[in-house]
């Protein structure tokens, strides 16, 4: 079936997920290793205390390097049928060409998803949702590694263009060259930008490949129900220490378990809130046009600089004076109780702006 003409990304009702307790959870190895594996993480996770709607399983890993383990291929999919089969939990698997649709679909695999390594790249896309045409099976696709949001819309407008409605994303950082405390950055405006766009879109976070480590899941987690999420696909195998791949981010069943039940689900709706909101967001919104107002005086004394520096021949950019701002942004964070590295993007911000003013009056004749 051929998309529909006025249909859009917009008007999709993103409903499969009604089907789903409130948060979706999916959960599972990094990768199918064994059998044997595979069937005790999905025992232990079916004996614990909370529901794992979705039992996922890397089938085919696409590795950075060549010589790496890059998944069992299909004979994992006969164990991901046999969980199924045995627990009766749907399940759900990466596919990243037209071979893993086909294998996953005749496995019958009832959720797959697009890799951010695949989302990344137009053609890959278009292949996997001409083999996926006119299915009915929910498709998420994972964030691209770096952070494009039209890549991600991209993706899934190529997943509609070939009759596929019931899609969902899933958010899972950011590569970056900085070196932060997470494995992929959040970059939580990009996500919360689509979320704006695509309201009806079901988005879950994958926590485990935000922090790389098992120590910071719960926070991110909670931190994306916060803001609407709804679920989070979360890494668990049986030995985790042992795994043969993502290690250091996946956890037991049992501290599966314990991170799920601390998890608490937002409202959506501010009824009977409205008042006080709309007190707030007004003032939220006069200090806003403040803000604009003072970086605008800041950005006409820059032209002033600019000036100069065009009459005298200097260069725009001074290492000592980038120094002086930083050193007073960090004074003044700390001062004033608020994040220093929230402050220093604010202020690189303002100086990258305040720069290109500069060598709009350095170029100008």
């Amino acid at each position: 079936m051929q998309k529909e003409k006025n249909k859009d990304l917009v008007h999709i009702s993103g409903d499969w997920i009604d089907e789903f307790p409130n948060p979706l959870v999916i959960a599972g190895p990094c990768s199918a290793e064994s059998e044997t594996q595979m069937m005790e993480t999905a025992r232990r996770i079916a004996e614990s205390s909370v529901e794992v709607s979705i039992f996922r399983a890397g089938i085919w890993k696409p590795r950075t390097k060549p010589n790496g383990f890059e998944g069992v291929g299909v004979i994992g999919l006969n164990w991901l049928k046999k969980v199924k089969e045995e627990f009766g939990i749907k399940t759900a698997t990466e596919v990243a060409n037209a071979n893993h649709v086909f294998a996953a679909l005749e496995a019958d695999v009832d959720v797959l998803w697009i890799g951010a390594r695949s989302t990344v790249n137009p053609f890959t896309v278009q292949e996997i949702a001409q083999a996926l045409r006119g299915t009915d099976k929910p498709i998420l696709v994972k964030n691209p590694v770096n952070p494009d949001l039209a890549l991600w819309i991209g993706a899934l407008e190529r997943l509609l263009g070939q009759g596929i409605e019931n899609l969902g994303v899933i958010h899972r950082g950011f590569s970056s060259y900085q070196k932060t405390k997470y494995r992929n950055t959040p970059n939580w405006q990009i996500a919360l930008d689509f979320r704006n766009m695509f309201p009806n879109i079901p988005i879950i976070v994958d926590p485990s490949h935000i922090c790389g480590n098992r120590m910071g899941l719960s926070e991110i987690a909670q931190e994306a129900l916060n803001v609407g999420y709804q679920g989070a696909m979360i890494e668990t195998h049986c030995s985790p220490e042992e795994a043969w791949s993502d290690a250091a981010q996946q956890v037991t069943p049992e501290e599966l378990a314990d991170i799920i039940s601390n998890l608490k689900v937002r409202n959506t709706e501010i009824s009977g809130y409205e008042e006080d909101m709309e007190k707030y967001r007004t003032s939220i919104s006069d200090i806003d046009f403040q803000l604009i107002q003072l970086l605008s005086e800041r950005m006409e004394i820059s032209e002033k600089i600019g000036g100069i520096k065009k009459t005298n021949n200097i260069a725009i950019f001074q290492p000592d004076r980038w120094k002086v701002i930083t050193d007073y942004a960090r004074a003044k964070a700390l001062e004033t109780g608020m994040s220093e590295s929230f402050i220093e993007k604010v202020f690189k911000a303002i100086h990258e702006e305040s720069i290109e003013v500069q060598n709009g009056i350095m170029i100008d004749k």
